[in-house]
Protein backbone atom coordinates (compact mmCIF):
# COMPACT_ATOMS: atom_id res chain seq x y z
CA UNK A 1 0.00 0.00 0.00
CA UNK A 2 2.39 2.90 1.20
CA UNK A 3 5.90 2.06 0.04
CA UNK A 4 8.25 4.06 2.60
CA UNK A 5 11.86 2.58 0.49
CA UNK A 6 12.60 5.82 -1.37
CA UNK A 7 14.52 8.39 1.35
CA UNK A 8 12.52 11.28 -0.04
CA UNK A 9 9.69 9.30 1.75
CA UNK A 10 11.33 8.83 5.22
CA UNK A 11 12.02 12.63 4.91
CA UNK A 12 8.53 13.66 4.74
CA UNK A 13 7.11 11.13 7.43
CA UNK A 14 9.88 12.86 10.09
CA UNK A 15 9.10 16.34 8.73
CA UNK A 16 5.53 15.55 9.29
CA UNK A 17 5.76 14.16 13.00
CA UNK A 18 8.29 16.77 13.72
CA UNK A 19 5.77 19.43 12.65
CA UNK A 20 2.97 17.51 14.25
CA UNK A 21 4.51 16.88 18.07
CA UNK A 22 6.69 19.77 17.95
CA UNK A 23 10.88 19.11 18.48
CA UNK A 24 10.79 19.77 22.48
CA UNK A 25 8.14 16.97 23.06
CA UNK A 26 9.49 14.57 20.21
CA UNK A 27 11.68 13.04 22.75
CA UNK A 28 9.73 12.62 25.64
CA UNK A 29 7.10 10.81 23.30
CA UNK A 30 9.88 8.19 21.96
CA UNK A 31 10.25 7.85 25.64
CA UNK A 32 7.46 6.86 26.55
CA UNK A 33 6.58 4.88 23.25
CA UNK A 34 9.53 2.81 24.46
CA UNK A 35 8.29 2.16 27.93
CA UNK A 36 4.87 1.12 26.62
CA UNK A 37 6.39 -1.50 24.73
CA UNK A 38 8.91 -2.80 26.92
CA UNK A 39 5.88 -3.16 28.89
CA UNK A 40 3.58 -4.56 26.42
CA UNK A 41 6.53 -7.16 25.19
CA UNK A 42 7.01 -8.52 28.79
CA UNK A 43 2.83 -8.45 29.22
CA UNK A 44 3.12 -10.51 26.19
CA UNK A 45 5.91 -12.68 27.40
CA UNK A 46 4.52 -13.52 30.43
CA UNK A 47 1.07 -14.38 29.10
CA UNK A 48 3.05 -17.00 26.79
CA UNK A 49 4.83 -18.57 29.63
CA UNK A 50 1.43 -18.92 31.69
CA UNK A 51 -0.28 -20.29 28.41
CA UNK A 52 2.91 -23.19 28.42
CA UNK A 53 2.60 -23.55 32.01
CA UNK A 54 -1.19 -24.64 31.88
CA UNK A 55 -1.17 -26.54 28.41
CA UNK A 56 1.69 -28.72 30.10
CA UNK A 57 0.05 -29.41 33.52
CA UNK A 58 -3.79 -29.98 30.82
CA UNK A 59 -1.04 -32.81 29.48
CA UNK A 60 0.24 -34.20 32.40
CA UNK A 61 -3.33 -34.50 34.00
CA UNK A 62 -4.57 -36.50 31.20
Amino acid sequence: MFGLREPSHWLLLILVVVILFGAKRLPDSARALGRSLRIFKSEVKELNKEEKKSDEEGKSAN
